[in-house]
């Protein structure tokens, strides 16, 4: 697992690109600083963030399903919410996410997985027209789930609760 850091002050000037707003998020989005919110159905967030951004699939609304994890991925969601029409893209989850409301998430992640299996026939009809990859990413979102996500959430707990990133020492809280 990379470590954890805080993406958000290094966006810079691209910081006001996000102005989605946090009561607008989509209920798939990962916890973290990221999230699509009231997003349009333009389809262009997988072309600037395909391993960080997901259509829902009734709306094609975009959501973040997973958060930059290195200080090179950070540019990607920046670039989708640039081309996002509504801006609807936001990074201020950091001012909205609590231990207790990422442990509540991570509790219904199952509402998710079920979700990305329901939807599988939505993203292979769209990747027939657009080739833009959706039936795989939401693959490995579900994998994502089951998998590396824990750790990440883990260390995401952290920062919140002591706003810096752990260290190897550090003990990370319990999901």
């Amino acid at each position: 697992m990379e470590p954890y850091f805080d993406p958000v002050p290094l966006l810079g000037d691209a910081r006001g690109e996000f102005r989605g707003r946090w009561a607008d998020r989509q209920w798939l989005n990962v916890p973290g600083p990221f999230y699509g919110a009231d997003t349009d159905n333009c389809g262009t967030g997988r072309l600037h963030a395909p391993e960080l951004v997901l259509y829902e699939a009734d709306h094609f609304t975009e959501y973040v399903y997973r958060q930059p994890r290195t200080e090179r991925e950070l540019r990607r969601p920046a670039d989708a919410a640039e081309a996002e029409a509504f801006s609807g893209y936001g990074c201020d989850g950091d001012d909205h996410w609590t231990p207790a409301a990422v442990r509540e998430w991570w509790r219904d992640r199952g509402r998710i997985g079920e979700y990305l299996v329901d939807r599988r026939a939505d993203w292979e009809d769209f990747d027939a027209k657009a080739r833009q990859g959706v039936a795989a990413a939401a693959e490995d979102y579900a994998a994502y789930l089951e998998g590396e996500l824990a750790d990440h959430l883990r260390a995401y707990l952290f920062w919140l609760e002591e706003r810096r990133p752990p260290r190897a020492t550090d003990r990370l809280p319990p999901l």
